[in-house]
């Protein structure tokens, strides 16, 4: 089981090439951060971790044991 991801700190990430090219061409106006923060919680929602709230879901409710 991974670590609980610190909420203190902000989590760096390294995009890729694609990605990059992606949130500089289609949101160039828009912080990046922003961009993947909305991103993320599209993904996280249609592939159901998310409750009608947007709160993550635990244990049986998300399908987990």
């Amino acid at each position: 089981m991974a670590a609980p991801i610190s909420t203190s700190r902000p989590l760096r990430l390294a995009v890729s090439p694609r990605t990059a090219d992606i949130l500089r061409r289609c949101y160039g106006g828009e912080i990046p951060q922003d961009v993947l923060e909305r991103a993320a919680l599209l993904l996280a929602a249609a592939d159901g971790h998310l409750d009608a709230g947007n709160r993550i879901k635990t244990g049986r409710a998300r399908g987990t044991a």
